[in-house]
């Protein structure tokens, strides 16, 4: 069995405290960098001035999928290829949020988002797109189209 193509990243967060009056804590993914194994196995915390704070969470896999094939190729040809960052809040702690899981599949994203999860997308680097792209045109064959015949050319008896 082939291992899937897998790129290792970490997931930047930025988490603010009483961000408007509705809100207690605010939570966003403000960037995504490639992660090769230099920056450890546990969150830090990058930046904290009591108001605003910057946690790296690192080690998460992007792994690619022939059957996710399609929502790559949907992704990159949006015009602006993004990661989409799935992340959760903690129920017991709202101050806390992580990500779980970084995908570049259109489809898995919006399989997610009617779930119910929270995901944001941020820009993909150009050198992460181009990888993409070459799996894309090894694995993605967009299915034929069946042309069908406006009904005033079909024969009136076999309509």
């Amino acid at each position: 069995m082939d291992t899937p193509p897998t790129l290792h990243v970490a997931v930047v967060f930025e988490r603010q405290r009483d961000p408007s009056p509705w809100e207690a804590w605010r939570h966003e993914p403000v960037e995504v960098v490639q992660d090769e194994g230099g920056f450890g196995p546990a969150p830090r915390t990058l930046r904290d001035d009591g108001r605003t704070a910057r946690i790296l969470h690192p080690g998460l896999p992007v792994q690619l999928h022939r059957d996710e094939a399609e929502g790559y190729y949907l992704n990159l040809s949006s015009g602006q290829p993004v990661w989409f960052v799935m992340w959760r809040v903690s129920d017991e702690d709202p101050s806390q949020a992580w990500p779980e899981q970084v995908t570049l599949s259109y489809h898995e994203a919006g399989r997610l988002l009617d779930a119910q999860e929270h995901v944001d997308n941020l820009p993909l680097p150009p050198e992460v797109a181009q990888w993409l792209q070459e799996y894309v045109d090894l694995h993605y064959r967009p299915e034929p189209k069946k042309r069908r015949r406006p009904a005033s050319f079909v024969d009136p008896d076999k309509r």
